[in-house]
């Protein structure tokens, strides 16, 4: 079981700051953050044509070991 803590640090006004306490390897973001976390990982996961335009220019490289000329001794 993973436990996340939440505690009211500080109310001043209208304004209330929280202290969260939480295993490292568990992401916390405010709302907003989260939402832009979001948004930029659907752009990146999106494939463009333009993306593409270029991949049948990559030269394929070549299978297995190379072998080195030799030179002929003198």
């Amino acid at each position: 079981m993973t436990i996340i803590e939440v505690t009211v640090v500080d109310i001043r006004g209208d304004k209330v700051r929280l202290g969260i306490n939480a295993p490292k390897e568990i992401s916390v973001h405010r709302k907003e953050v989260y939402d832009a976390i979001r948004r930029e990982n659907r752009a990146a996961a999106q494939v463009k044509p333009e993306d593409l335009s270029g991949i049948g220019k990559i030269a394929p490289q070549p299978k297995g070991p190379q072998k080195e000329e030799k030179k002929p001794q003198s």
